[in-house]
């Protein structure tokens, strides 16, 4: 899974702990593993979600200070609206050796 440059220390570090992608299909499966810089993360969750359904809490976890700038780092692949479906990806970070 690709994140921001800027993102990936907090991911790495596990502040970041949830992604929001407009993705035409699902491009991680639960329980898979991804790199992330020097680092992995395994997927714990993943479902598809109309963006209004997105919380305050996911925005926090996906490290956004609010839910227009979650919209517009989303949006890179299309217009996101209340009623478009994005997929909810719920990660931890992989520790070496697990």
């Amino acid at each position: 899974m690709e994140f921001s440059a800027e993102l990936r220390e907090d991911v790495l570090a596990g502040d970041i702990t949830l992604s929001v992608r407009l993705w035409k299909r699902p491009k991680v499966k639960r329980g898979g593993r991804y790199r992330v810089g020097p680092g992995e993360i395994e997927v714990d969750a993943i479902e598809l979600v109309p963006f209004a359904t997105i919380t305050a809490a996911d925005v926090r976890r996906a490290g956004e200070p609010d839910r227009e700038t979650l919209r517009g780092r989303a949006a890179h692949a299309g217009p996101i609206d209340d009623d478009t479906l994005v997929y909810r990806v719920e990660f931890h970070v992989v520790e070496p050796g697990d």
